[in-house]
């Protein structure tokens, strides 16, 4: 998927220059051993490049200012290698605008009882570094992320390299545009919100356009480009025709590519990555975008149904968080209520995005029975079974909340021949009643993004980042 940027990490040390030269010569050469073995072990999604070990205030404020001005680096991760007096970064840190981790660890991971010395314990003061430098950040107020650990221990640099996920997505999240195709499905609440107060506190920029306005590209499509696009489609899925005619099916697959190319080719000469649909608003359009909308979320765009501008904009920084890879929009749809088969079927009526599948999947024609258009084409397929994540945002008066819980996924029971749909089924890891009861109460809504590839925590970092509330179901 496309991003705004190359994106990298700039990595610093603490010290400060009373431990003498040849100290901080030691502590320079850690800082890049660091470095190197970090962007070499593969754990890490995004380069950490070294800038040095910072001992005086001013450099420290230089520093701030200069991860500031570059547009590619997307956050700062710190170490406190030796001691460093914390009033040095207040300046600094007070200016710094982009995600800050402190990694408290050590360059060596014993201690070395027969040869410890005081060289040696210059060299290794994380053990109050850190605790110094944390004071200053939590006097401050700054919404830093704390990895404690061994440096080259994998899991400590899988969190790292979680976290940057994080950053990265935070980052873009202020690169996230929406194209609403007509407004909200009419008189829904949960789906509808504050549009200036998103684009200030999570930096979505959200337009509306007509639908004429898209139908005129969507026809401008030429059938050679739609040519080319079909044999790429029978290419990744398989055709199905079923009880279709020849020319029905064939006309419905290539007008939801038509519908593909033209939303594409919208967003793409306007600068969106994310857009929403409205059944209720299809003025010129011979079907509602179903195999359109869910080629273009693999494609790495965000989503959302009936104007649900909110999910959208969710799912592309959650798709830039996760690569692209096992997430999707989704919509709780019915449940399972029998004791020990507790389990939400997840789905929509067309635009499941297909990286969640867990089969290869068909390309189908239905009837949709909604929106008074023709027969949609649409991916049909099972979705797979694991450990994930579902999250929604939902608009108070007094701020955005982030509602998510982890779930077990399941592949669906028995075959849905009736429900010619993609399809999920899933249970909150505390339980369908208490994880759905907590849900409702905390006004969580029915659109949500579902995720293979991320976790709870970065869910909670991401809420941190943003400075709004969250509740884990968990």
């Amino acid at each position: 998927m496309a991003l705004s940027q190359k994106y990298e990490f700039w990595f610093v040390a603490g010290s400060q220059a009373l431990y003498g030269e040849e100290t901080l010569r030691e502590v320079k050469a850690d800082g890049q051993t660091m470095a190197d073995r970090l962007n070499s072990e593969g754990k890490l999604p995004y380069p950490v490049v070294f800038k040095g070990v910072m001992t005086t205030a001013a450099g420290i404020t230089q520093f701030m200012k200069d991860v500031n001005y570059h547009d590619n680096v997307a956050g700062v991760i710190t170490w406190m290698h030796t001691f460093s007096p914390a009033k040095n970064w207040i300046r600094g840190t007070r200016l710094l605008q982009k995600p800050l981790l402190h990694l408290a660890t050590q360059f060596h991971n014993n201690i070395p009882y027969d040869t410890i010395d005081f060289d040696y314990m210059n060299l290794n003061q994380s053990a109050h570094g850190d605790r110094e430098y944390g004071y200053i950040n939590a006097r401050l107020g700054i919404h830093n992320k704390v990895v404690y650990g061994y440096w080259d221990d994998p899991d400590v640099q899988t969190e790292i390299g979680q976290w940057q996920d994080v950053a990265v997505a935070y980052d873009e999240s202020f690169q996230t545009r929406v194209a609403r195709f007509g407004d909200n499905m009419r008189n829904v609440a949960v789906t509808d919100g504050d549009r200036v107060e998103a684009q200030i506190k999570l930096g979505w920029t959200v337009d509306y356009y007509g639908v004429g306005d898209l139908v005129e590209v969507v026809n401008a499509v030429s059938e050679a480009d739609i040519d080319n696009a079909y044999e790429a489609l029978k290419q990744d899925y398989d055709l199905v025709q079923g009880d279709n005619s020849l020319e029905k099916y064939t006309h419905s697959v290539r007008y939801q590519l038509r519908e593909y190319l033209g939303i594409k080719k919208f967003l793409d000469d306007r600068g969106y990555n994310a857009f929403t649909t409205n059944f209720e608003d299809l003025w010129g359009l011979e079907q509602l975008p179903g195999l359109a909308a869910q080629l273009l979320m693999r494609d790495g765009y965000g989503f959302g149904a009936e104007g649900d501008w909110k999910t959208a904009a969710l799912s592309r920084v959650i798709k830039v968080m996760a690569h692209n890879q096992k997430t999707s929009f989704m919509e709780d749809y019915t449940l399972d209520l029998r004791k020990g088969h507790e389990a939400i079927l997840g789905s929509h009526m067309l635009e499941v995005d297909p990286s969640i599948a867990s089969n290869k999947p068909r390309v189908e024609v239905h009837p949709l029975d909604i929106g008074g258009k023709a027969d949609p084409a649409r991916l049909v397929f099972d979705g797979s079974q694991g450990d994930a994540v579902d999250v929604t945002l939902s608009d108070f008066r007094d701020g955005f909340k982030l509602i998510s819980y982890p779930v077990a996924a399941h592949k669906p029971e028995a075959a849905t021949p009736h429900l010619p749909v993609a399809k999920q089924l899933w249970t909150p890891k505390v339980g369908l009643k208490q994880g759905a009861t907590t849900w409702i109460q905390n006004g969580g809504g029915h659109h949500t993004v579902f995720s293979f590839a991320i976790t709870e925590q970065q869910i909670e970092d991401l809420a941190v980042l943003y400075g709004i509330k969250s509740v884990a179901i968990d």
